[in-house]
């Protein structure tokens, strides 16, 4: 089932004086099917990141409709769309966006707060997510007391505490050690073998290569994507590094 259309984006920057225009995104479509998990990967100045910021309702396309569960997020109104972020979907930065002043806890439980959420439904919430994640006995630390990767997997926990129809990652895995790095990759496909769908912008080859399918993106176009299917994660990661050298050098036509 479509969880994401996206039909024929188009974003246009206006630069700083006003003089000239820069396309940042050229009728980009796409769909993404429930449960699925897509990585989109692409140089920098490519348009990855302003189409991360586009899902995620973050910034406005020049034109065309994006519609999650049929409904079009481009058209909600400035007052309703940060309520609408908080209800839908659910966000996983490179550096963590934790507050240093709320103990983990209380960061994960951020999101249900704003939601007005009793405290015994963010309990209820909290105690299998911090279980899957083996974070119950860090929960009363902050910050500044845990790991990057104990950072991130708050993060997850965060991300996934309101229950979102999806998951937007942007360079998970950038601030973050070897270990923990594949450990935070597991637990990605651990939650999306559990039906949790996850868009996920890397330059990560090794990132990239536990998605089920990689979208890529070049000159603001969705230029080339591969199917992982039956591939091993070895055999995806090989995939991608040819096609990322034959985008560099040329060699791959558009599809």
């Amino acid at each position: 089932m479509g969880l994401l259309k996206v039909k024929n984006i188009k974003k246009i920057y206006a630069t700083r004086f006003g003089n000239q225009k820069v396309e940042a995104l050229k009728n980009v479509s796409l769909e993404v099917e429930q449960g699925e998990y897509v990585a989109i990967m692409g140089e920098s100045g490519s348009g990855k990141t302003t189409l991360l910021n586009i899902l995620a309702a973050l910034d406005k396309p020049t034109s065309g409709e994006i519609l999650l569960n049929g409904k079009n997020i481009v058209e909600i109104s400035d007052k309703d769309i940060s309520a609408f972020r908080r209800d839908h979907l659910g966000f996983v930065f490179q550096d963590f966006n934790l507050l240093d002043t709320f103990s983990l806890k209380d960061n994960i439980f951020l999101p249900l707060v704003l939601s007005r959420k009793s405290y015994k439904e963010m309990e209820k919430r909290m105690a299998p997510l911090a279980d899957d994640l083996g974070i119950s006995d860090i929960l009363g630390k902050y910050p500044y007391e845990v790991s990057g990767g104990q950072k991130q997997r708050c993060a997850v926990a965060r991300a996934l505490i309101t229950q979102p129809e999806l998951i937007l990652a942007d360079e998970p895995t950038g601030a973050l050690d070897s270990k923990s790095t594949n450990d935070l990759l597991t637990l990605f496909n651990k939650i999306n073998e559990n039906g949790q769908t996850i868009i996920m912008v890397t330059h990560s080859t090794l990132a990239a290569s536990h998605a089920s399918r990689v979208l890529f993106i070049k000159d603001g176009e969705v230029f080339h994507q591969i199917y992982k299917g039956d591939k091993t994660n070895e055999e995806m990661y090989q995939n991608i590094s040819d096609t990322l050298t034959l985008l560099t050098t040329g060699g791959v036509s558009n599809e």
